[in-house]
């Protein structure tokens, strides 16, 4: 006999949909999934159990474009610092699912905030520095977060890879030779997919060339860092070269070109904007970074880069664009929740408060983006995984 499905009300409280906020809202969940979600209507109230969020504000989980939870655990000094492979500029093989430690406190803090799910990428210390991944912040393994092991590949331009490649007497040095490894190895997969494809399989397999692949194709992103504008525009050069759907991380320099930027529709994962300019291609560092590129039309995410800055930090990103910058409270809504949601692939479960999606849910003392708000409440699946109090 089939298991009854679990079923849960949120009822009384506002409820912000991707068309509006309902004031008087409901929200019914069954199985994990969302029923409906919209204006307060009559339901069979033995079938549910109801959690009252009267005054509350009930949200989509918040979702982190760029981070490196689990990978960088909190606490754990230098033996838990797994997110860069730094033997090779190269390393498209290694993926940040094998090295997330789901006991990371900081996927407790992440929820405990409403941020439900997130990017985990590996550093930026190679040119190619291995395959991103999405999870949920809750479960006891990767495998109960997991939504997505493989994203596209983490590249890198700029200071990172010179400083520590160059610091080994080795390619590369520069940003020319970045580029050219960059090049190089994206010339080499497309060599090794012809070969293979020549050969219908039957040519040895390469597990560093397959690792390229998916992004070759177009069909995963290339997820690039890069800080300073020409170094976005050099990204941009080598996709159009290769054919590449890409994906740019950080931007601190974006505002520069942000008009070029929408006009390619280049997506934006863009942050953190309150760290400090430690390094000299954040000198040019500006707060109102996302807030000029969401006015000339960019697709922007906002990102934590955790723990540049804590996760929990997400919301306090996006209230500071509109509070302090004059951004339009709406669009920055929705570059923590849809916008990531579709830059990672998972819209179709996650960003908004729709039927049939994750029944992944924060609820508020008030709308999100209020600084006065507090988050009482955060559910992943329809199962309560924080509660504040």
């Amino acid at each position: 006999m089939k298991p009854k499905a679990k079923k849960t009300a949120l009822s009384g409280g506002a409820v912000i949909g991707p068309k509006g906020i309902h004031n008087n809202g409901l929200i019914l969940i069954s199985d994990g999934k969302i029923e409906y979600a919209g204006a307060a209507r009559k339901y069979s109230q033995s079938e549910y159990e109801t959690l009252d969020i009267t005054g509350m504000t009930a949200s989509p989980g918040l979702i982190d474009a760029h981070t490196h939870l689990g990978v960088y655990a909190e606490g754990s000094g230098e033996m838990g610092e797994d997110g860069n492979e730094m033997i090779d500029p190269v390393t498209p093989h290694v993926r940040a699912i094998d090295s997330i430690d789901p006991e990371d406190p900081a996927f407790a803090e992440a929820r405990a905030d409403g941020v439900t799910s997130v990017m985990i990428t590996p550093g930026s210390g190679n040119v190619i520095g291995g395959a991103a991944c999405v999870v949920k912040t809750h479960g006891r393994t990767v495998e109960q977060m997991l939504i997505d092991p493989d994203i596209g590949l983490k590249m890198a331009t700029g200071e990172n890879p010179k400083r520590v490649y160059g610091g080994q007497k080795k390619a590369p040095m520069t940003r020319m030779g970045i580029a050219a490894v960059l090049r190089t190895a994206l010339v080499e997969a497309t060599n090794y997919r012809d070969r293979r494809k020549k050969k219908k399989g039957e040519a040895p397999m390469d597990l560093r060339m397959e690792a390229m692949l998916g992004v070759l194709s177009g069909k995963k992103a290339a997820r690039i860092h890069a800080h300073r504008a020409d170094d976005i525009m050099t990204a941009i050069r080598i996709a159009d070269e290769f054919g590449l759907k890409i994906v740019i991380e950080h931007g601190t320099e974006a505002y520069k070109i942000a008009d070029i930027l929408a006009a390619r529709n280049v997506r934006l994962n863009l942050g953190p904007s309150t760290t400090g300019r430690s390094k000299v291609e954040l000198k040019d560092l500006v707060r109102d970074n996302a807030a000029r590129c969401i006015k000339a039309g960019c697709t922007v995410s906002l990102i934590t880069d955790h723990p540049v800055i804590p996760i929990q930090e997400l919301r306090q990103e996006a209230i500071k664009l509109v509070r302090d910058h004059g951004a339009d409270r709406d669009e920055v809504f929705r570059a923590i929740t849809s916008n990531p949601a579709m830059t990672l692939g998972i819209l179709r479960r996650a960003g908004s408060l729709e039927r049939g999606k994750d029944a992944d849910v924060a609820v508020y003392s008030a709308h999100p983006l209020d600084p006065a708000a507090v988050c009482h409440m955060s559910m992943i699946g329809g199962e309560v995984v924080y509660r504040r109090g």
